[in-house]
Parts: structure tokens; sequence; C-alpha cells
């Protein structure tokens, strides 16, 4: 059995021993692995929805909807593919495989609030606004930029099949590796629009102002360009701008945000601390003066004698 770490009377300022904090993480971490669990169990009877959920664009884009045979007698020179398993037990790991990251995903909130539950009795009430609004912004972020990928797998499938040569040449595609690439671009574009959320969160630390992001507004539009233009391997401008112009906006809505978290922080700082925050402490050395002389104690009688061994007298 589990045995909970916080039955007794919580200390006021969220201090534990280091026992309590150990048996805490192993029950955090317990509770979020058997949700997972569930859920992928849960997920393994719907496997066959989720790969169709993930491959219907790409098929419908780049699909062979006719056998290879009824295409080599086509006269038409438009490419398509086949959706390919390869080996006896690449069907049996395929369903692992995406049931359990759909565990890991649809388990997200239970995990994440495993997690947030672990760090909150530590943070102070300012810091723990702030983390609530970084789950609550990220995640929507996260997914937006997952939505992108999603939309742009179709055309991203055409353009990469586009290259096969002309002729007798088909192409196969493997489910596994498929859907790796699906993956990998999701979980890209969705850290992509999650760069906002980090500007803002080094900008809460103190380790960047806004003045400082200000100024590096070319080089970050440069650098967006240059990353949408990369990760969207499309021939249209229009594909690259749907990526680039939403990681624009959020850039400078951070930089905004920034500049009016300086202004206030600097005005707090004029106020005084928070009533659970400690003031700062003035290290600065002072002046002592100049030393005092202090007159040496007087000798016991005992420490008079004259007799001494070996350089000390009977006493010491």
């Amino acid at each position: 059995m589990l045995k909970p770490a916080r039955k007794k009377e919580k200390d006021p300022e969220g201090r534990m021993p280091l026992a309590d904090h150990l048996r805490e993480l192993r029950n955090r971490l317990a509770k979020a692995m058997l949700a997972i669990v569930i859920v992928t169990i849960v997920a393994a009877f719907y496997y066959n929805d989720i790969i169709n959920f993930l491959t219907e664009p790409i098929l419908d884009s780049v699909g062979c909807r006719e056998t290879f045979a009824e295409l080599a007698k086509s006269s038409g020179k438009t490419q398509c593919a086949e959706i390919t398993i390869n080996g006896l037990l690449a069907p049996f790991t395929l369903a692992l495989q995406v049931s359990l990251m759909a565990g890991v995903v649809a388990a997200s909130p239970i995990w994440l609030f495993q997690l947030w539950a672990f760090v909150a009795p530590g943070l102070h009430r300012h810091e723990k606004k702030y983390a609530y609004a970084f789950v609550f912004t990220g995640v929507p972020l996260f997914l937006g930029g997952g939505f992108f990928a999603y939309k742009l797998l179709p055309t991203t499938a055409k353009v990469l099949i586009d290259f096969t040569p002309n002729g007798e040449i088909k192409n196969l595609l493997p489910l596994d590796d498929l859907l790796q690439l699906v993956t990998r671009m999701v979980i890209v574009f969705g850290l992509s629009f999650e760069l906002p959320l980090l500007l803002i969160m080094l900008n809460l630390t103190g380790v960047l102002t806004g003045r400082r992001m200000l100024s590096w507004w070319r080089a970050m539009i440069l650098g967006i360009t240059v990353f949408a233009a990369v990760a969207t391997p499309s021939t249209d401008p229009l594909s690259m701008v749907a990526l680039a112009g939403p990681i624009w906006v959020l850039y400078f809505a951070a930089v905004l945000f920034s500049l009016v978290n300086d202004k206030r922080r600097r005005l707090r700082e004029a106020a005084g601390p928070a009533d659970d925050e400690a003031a700062e402490l003035d290290l600065t050395p002072e002046d002592i003066g100049e030393a005092e002389p202090v007159s040496a104690a007087r000798a016991l009688p005992e420490q008079t004698s004259t007799d001494r061994v070996n350089g000390y007298d009977d006493v010491t």
C-alpha cells in the first residue's frame, strides 16, 4: 500500500523532510503511471481508428486508390504511394506503440496534475499564479502547433512524393515510418508555438528584459521564417506564411507582455516585498572603525611558577 506523505500537519512554508518528499514523489509517479496504463489499455481497442485518423489526410493526398497493375496501364503521370507493414510481428508492435502514444497524450491532464501537485506546495502565491498561467496557455499553444502540422501533412506528403522518378518506380510507405514522421512534425510544430511562452518565462525569472527581446526582432523574424521554410517543404509560400505568421504574432505578444511586466516589476520593487516574501538583505560590508586595545587577563597563581618541564609549566 502507498502511504500518504501529507497526512501530518502541513508546514505553513511547505517544508517537508527528505523522506516525505521521496514518498510523495513515489506516490505521484505511481498514480501517473497507473493513469497512463489504464488509458493505454482503453486506446488499444481503438488503435485502428487512431491510425486511420493519422494517415487518412496523407492517403487522401497521395494514396493509391488503384492497384499497381492498374496504375501501370494508365497513362497518368501522377505519383502516388501505398502504405504497407513489413514483418509478421510489425502489426502487433505497431499496435503497442500507437496505444502507448495515445495513452500518454490522453492521460496528460492526470500526470500533469500529479506533477503540479508535487511542486505546488513549495511555491509562493504569485508563483502558483504564474504556473497556472503557463499550464493553461502552454497546452493550447502546443495543440495549435500540432493542428497546423496535421493540416500541412497532405501538402507535405504530395511535395515529397513528387520527387519520385517517373517510370515503373512505385512508392511503398511503411506505416511505422509514416507514423514517426507524423509524430515528429506534430511535436516540432507544437514546440515551436511554445517559443513565446519560453520568452515570457525567462522574463518572469529576470533573465531577459522586454527591451532586450525587442532588440532581437529582426533576427527573430528571419529565424522564424527560415524555420517555417524548412518545416514546410511545400513550394507554396502560403504554407510557409501560415506557419510563420502565428509565431510572429506570438513573439511580439511575448515582447509586449515582457515590457509591461518589467514596468510592473519596477513599481513592485519600489513598493517593497509582498507579505509572503522575505525582504532582500543588504550584505554590503560596513566600516567597523579602529580596533580598541584589550588588556591581557591576569595570570593564575598556579601559572606564576617557574618550574617548567620541556618548556611548559605544570598546569599546562
